[in-house]
């Protein structure tokens, strides 16, 4: 953001006779100076700030920062222990009521379907005492949920689902007494069926039969330490959890249970931790401790109706911290990251990794041999991907060593992008929503963006800065809607509908201007698009594992300038100076955007179609998700008619604006006065009334379908109150400009630098502190995205040549390693489901 501002102050000429202004004069004089002071601080201070933090200073900063993070939790890792698996049963928090966090990772919320998959031939038993029998049920209702708490009191309990072969079964032992031990000697010792998880506690029935008592105390100490060999011999073939006792609720415990009290129930759990932790220091115990429902308990056991038995929400925690420590490392759920270990890199990625190191190794050749004074080649402007003229008519050539100096920093960046996403490095985290953690960063943000007000350079509707800014704006905003959860919130996910269709119609406002204005459909201007559109989601498709379509939006943008280019490159072609010279071409135009109404029309209600079009290999390759395209066609048709609105404003704007219709001269309303009142008032309107319908919305399925049909009407109301007014076209927000600027890149780097779990988490860099991680999170965000949009502008002036031959023989090698791609992707296609 290293804007220049400069501040005109003129001098107010004195008013009022020789002897001195009246009274009244004085004191608008001081009125007036106190504000050009104001308006000078206000400059200054603007100044001082991008004199000092610029853009460069920001990733040196964003740099460093990386590198201390990976050494800290590296380090972290290695000194205090523990992996993901031990902090899912150890540690966590509630972030609202009943949704539980663990520490450092994500915890997959089970379905049916999928318990009965992960546990399918598998036996899992529950020993112990009314407490380990509420987390049975718990846990059997996660397989199935129709499942009554019927059983009998203080008997064993078997619970089976014959489809799967899953056995579960309650086995009553209240005490770590010799019943129990002999239990688990028979498992070890006979040619008995033996489970393949043993879950089991106890404590409570100990503390109250014996009142207390010290020496009962140190028998379960002698008792435990007997069961724990057996439990060692056990998991060989099982998996072993102890479970750590909850705390009670004294006030309200019965007469019959007031010795339990905590202070008991604490001693009790620290002679487990001991025994259990006294083997791992001898050899390593494989008996993992389950802490995690303790902990949830702590928070929520004054809800308990008995004082002993907790209520329902708590126990489940239990049993989902249970089901994800046992399946996520089989079924690998991509929001379930605890208990996961990460895939090996497969051929395409560690080409990726060969084709960045080589990229170093050449480059360090070429400063070696002091042949690294090469041209900086001129990055593009950003939008309209038109090269800058160079200073000089006759510029030296470009050399390897500014694309060899790109393809370097690109190579760290993805360094950084695996580390974040596909490597157990940092920690993630779930999302939650509330409404303060989606409004109170849009508030700050958009008196950020009133701080960094400027006058444009031109007042014309949707002028260059005030796009960048729209853009800005909007992108901030869906930031802010996806790392917040918010899409759990229907009014706030329907007004976001709304921001994607704007950059749609953005994308046929600006590329039909583009075309209609300049008419240049050569194969340079096309290859610049699509390069800016897809570089940086090819690079990630190689080295995160993706398809194509899981970065929807650029399939989407991509998809929409072709069929743009297509309808107005086919003959005839109709472009403003054959309209000028008569106005029937228009209607030839008219007749064009007709078409693209009927394909879209075809399309939109013949799903069977549309499905079966894209699904013809090799595009199903670009459009497919888990083999289907079902995404696609979600995706395509939500915001089917957005284009041809932006089309047709544009179509209607210039028409307009070449016959001197509209008035954009600085400080002008673009209308009459009437007419703009009348239009202002229609468009305030038009913004409650669609805040209301969103509001009263019952479904998701509900409002999107009505979503295509009423969006424009909200986009042109923002249009139409943002330029009417002189006033308002004559300023913009640099601040939200800057990041409009580098939207695409923010869009898509945000799927796992700073979201986590390819978007269904949040990363987090700093443990402990979720304010400090989200700001630091999104300092290293940002200047990523930032500086990788410098880094696709220089390889789109290397990658593409002006000249159609060579440019030709260069789409033909692509070509070759498109197809090459594809035949690869398609022998070892999977679905994406997996970390």
């Amino acid at each position: 953001m290293e804007q220049q501002e400069a501040v005109l102050l003129n001098a107010a000429p004195a008013d009022g006779a020789r002897g001195g202004p009246p009274l009244l004069d004085r004191t608008g004089a001081c009125c007036h100076g106190g504000a050009k002071m104001a308006v000078l601080a206000y400059s200054l201070g603007k100044r001082e700030i991008n004199h000092h933090f610029t853009i460069r200073n920001a990733k040196l900063i964003s740099a460093a920062l990386v590198v201390l993070l990976v050494v800290f939790h590296i380090a972290s890792r290695y000194y205090g222990g523990g992996d993901s698996c031990e902090r899912l049963l150890s540690r966590g928090r509630y972030l609202g009521e009943n949704v539980w966090q663990p520490y450092g990772c994500m915890m997959h919320k089970y379905r049916s379907t999928e318990t009965k998959t992960c546990l399918s031939e598998k036996r899992v038993a529950f020993l112990g005492d009314s407490r380990i029998r509420q987390l049975f049920y718990s846990f059997i209702k996660i397989i199935d949920p129709g499942q009554a708490e019927d059983g009998n009191k203080h008997e064993d309990i078997s619970f089976e689902v014959e489809s799967s072969s899953v056995n579960v079964d309650f086995l009553w032992y209240p005490e770590a007494n010799n019943s129990m031990k002999e239990r688990l000697t028979s498992w070890t010792n006979e040619d008995l069926p033996k489970p393949d998880v043993v879950i089991l506690g106890a404590a409570t029935w100990s503390i109250k039969f014996h009142s207390g008592s010290s020496e009962t105390l140190d028998q379960y100490k002698v008792n435990l330490t007997a069961i724990a060999v057996h439990l060692e011999k056990l998991a060989d073939h099982a998996e072993v959890y102890w479970v750590l006792q909850e705390p009670v609720n004294e006030e309200v415990l019965s007469e019959s249970r007031k010795m339990i009290t905590n202070q008991q129930v604490d001693l009790y759990n620290e002679a487990a931790v001991d025994v259990f932790n006294k083997n791992k220091r001898s050899g390593g115990s494989r008996v993992k401790l389950l802490a995690a429902s303790r902990q949830a308990a702590m928070q929520t056991v004054a809800q308990s109706d008995d004082g002993l038995h907790l209520p329902e929400a708590t126990r489940n925690v239990g049993a989902m911290v249970l089901m994800n420590s046992l399946c996520n490392k089989l079924l690998r759920p991509i929001d379930g990251s605890c208990c996961q270990t990460f895939a090996a890199p497969n051929l395409l990625q560690k080409l990726s990794a060969l084709i960045f190191v080589g990229s170093a190794a050449a480059l360090l050749v070429f400063h070696v041999l002091g042949r690294n004074r090469q041209r900086r080649p001129v990055p593009p402007d950003v939008e309209s991907l038109e090269e800058k003229k160079p200073a000089t008519a006759a510029a030296a050539p470009l050399g390897l060593t500014a694309p060899l100096q790109a393809l370097c920093r690109m190579g760290v960046i993805m360094s950084y992008f695996y580390l974040c996403d596909r490597a157990d490095v940092f920690m993630k985290e779930q999302k939650f929503y509330t409404h303060s953690t989606f409004f109170i960063p849009l508030i700050y943000i958009f008196v950020l963006g009133v701080f960094y007000s400027e006058n444009t350079k031109e007042t014309k509707l949707l002028n260059r800065e005030q796009t960048d800014e729209w853009k800005g704006w909007m992108q901030l905003v869906i930031l802010i809607y996806h790392v917040s959860g918010a899409s759990a919130f229907l009014p706030v996910y329907m007004h976001v509908r709304v921001l994607v269709a704007a950059y749609l119609f953005q994308t046929g406002y600006g590329h039909f201007s583009f075309f209609w204005l300049k008419g240049d459909f050569g194969l340079y201007r096309v290859c610049q698009v699509l390069f800016r559109l897809n570089f940086l989601v090819l690079v990630l498709c190689l080295v995160m594992d993706r398809p194509y379509q899981f970065y929807y939006f650029v399939p989407l943008v991509t998809f929409w300038f072709v069929v743009i280019y297509a309808l107005l490159a086919v003959w005839p072609q109709i472009l403003q100076k054959k309209a000028n010279s008569s106005g029937l071409w228009h209607f030839g135009v008219l007749a064009k955007l007709l078409s693209l109404l009927l394909f879209i029309c075809l399309f939109a209600f013949s799903q069977g179609f549309f499905e079966r079009v894209f699904s013809v290999w090799p595009i199903s390759a670009l459009f497919e998700l888990n083999g289907s395209v079902h995404e696609w066609w979600f995706r395509w048709k939500l915001d089917r008619f957005a284009v041809i609105h932006g089309m047709l404003f544009a179509l209607l704007y210039l028409v307009l604006q070449k016959r001197q219709v509209l008035s954009e001269g600085k400080g002008e309303a673009l209308f009459s006065a009437k007419i703009s009142n009348l239009l202002l008032f229609l468009s305030v309107v038009s913004f409650i009334t669609y805040s209301i319908w969103a509001s009263s919305c019952k479904t998701k399925t509900e409002c999107n379908e009505m979503h295509p049909y009423i969006s424009v009407v909200q986009i042109l109301a923002f249009i139409l109150i943002r330029n009417i007014p002189g006033y308002a076209r004559s300023i913009y927000s640099s601040f939200f400009a800057w990041f409009g600027k580098i939207s695409l890149e923010l869009f898509i780097c945000q799927y796992h630098i700073w979201l986590a779990a390819d978007t269904k988490g949040i990363l987090v860099l700093i443990p402990g502190n979720p304010s400090l991680n989200i700001m630091v999170s999104t300092f290293i965000f940002v200047c990523v995205a930032h500086e990788i949009s410098l880094i696709t502008n220089d390889l789109a002036q290397v990658v593409i040549p002006k000249d159609n031959m060579a440019l030709l023989k260069r789409l033909g090698a692509v070509g070759l390693l498109a197809a090459l791609w594809l035949l690869l992707a398609r022998g070892n296609s999977h679905p994406t489901t997996g970390a």
